[in-house]
């Protein structure tokens, strides 16, 4: 027997109870321009090899560019970035614009400030729902001292 789907609004409320870190990703398009947005749906899914996952609408602009680039960097968002995950989270013409970013050897985009960057190769995308998901083995990163800005309940939150 199969039970009834909860409501998308009901299941909003329920997720929202689950208190997340905020990260961006950052691409390159297929021409080269960069692209980039916030996302709270990263998860570690395997320590050998190093792969994460994360999970991108189906109607997100980057939704071509992550289902089909060579890699990707995320960027894990300190406290004080509740700026930042604004300025990518909304429609801008040029979301990088007035941020600062460096640029790893590899050419991805690492953001200044975030708590750490994860490089990663892009690996495999699975369809689930209205959602794509895309695996990727982590190749390189960095770690910073700091606080995490998390998302709880429909807003931004950090650790006491």
């Amino acid at each position: 027997m199969t039970l009834p789907a909860v409501e998308p609004a009901e299941f909003r409320q329920l997720l929202g109870r689950f208190t997340t870190g905020v990260c961006v990703l950052t691409a390159r398009t297929a021409d080269g321009r960069l692209q980039g947005m916030t996302a709270n749906s990263l998860s570690s899914i395997s320590l050998v090899p190093p792969l994460v996952l994360v999970s991108i609408d189906h109607r997100a602009a980057m939704h071509p560019t992550l289902t089909t680039c060579r890699a990707f960097a995320v960027n894990i968002l300190s406290a004080g970035q509740e700026g930042v995950s604004r300025r990518f989270a909304n429609d801008h013409e040029d979301r990088f614009e007035g941020v600062g970013y460096q640029e790893s050897p590899r050419g991805l985009v690492l953001l200044d400030g975030a708590l750490a960057h994860l490089e990663v190769e892009r690996e495999t995308c699975h369809e689930a729902g209205d959602h794509t998901l895309v695996i990727g083995r982590v190749v390189g990163g960095a770690a910073h001292e700091g606080r995490p800005l998390c998302y709880f309940r429909g807003g931004y939150a950090a650790l006491a």
